[in-house]
C-alpha cells in the first residue's frame, strides 16, 4: 500500500484520492467511514462509538490503527477500546498513522480508521 499524499481534507493512497474519512481493511478494501453513527450519538464524529466500530470488525486483524486527524481530534471511546482489547491499538495523528500503515502493510493485518480533516 502506497501513501502518496496526506494533507488536511485529503489522502491519496495507491493513486486514489479520498476527501472523506475512510476505513482500510486488512484485505486492502477501502470504504467511507460511517461517522454518522458516532455523530448522531455524541453530536460529533470525533468520538469513535462502539456501535460504529462494530461495523468495521468484519475481517480478522492484528492491529487497529486510528488516524486521529491532522490535529488529532478523533479518539476511541473507552467502550470502543473494550471491543478490541485483545488487539494492538495505535492512535496517531493521520500523517503519522498512514506512514506507519505503509511500513506495516503486509507484515501485520491492519484495520485502519482514518480521519482526514481535523
Amino acid at each position: 500500500m502506497k501513501i502518496e499524499e496526506v494533507r488536511f481534507g485529503l489522502v491519496k493512497i495507491d493513486g486514489k484520492e479520498f476527501d472523506h474519512d475512510i476505513v482500510i481493511y486488512p484485505s486492502g478494501r477501502i470504504e467511507r467511514r460511517m461517522k454518522e453513527i458516532s455523530k448522531k450519538k455524541h453530536g460529533t464524529s470525533h468520538k469513535l462509538d462502539p456501535e460504529e466500530l462494530e461495523k468495521y470488525l468484519v475481517e480478522d486483524f492484528d492491529v487497529l490503527l486510528v488516524g486521529t486527524g491532522i490535529y488529532g481530534m478523533l479518539s476511541l471511546l473507552p467502550e470502543s477500546k473494550k471491543l478490541v482489547e485483545d488487539k494492538e491499538v495505535i492512535e496517531k495523528p493521520t500523517k503519522e498513522a498512514l506512514k506507519l500503515l505503509e511500513e506495516l502493510w503486509g507484515k501485520k493485518r491492519i484495520l485502519a480508521i482514518i480521519h482526514v480533516t481535523c
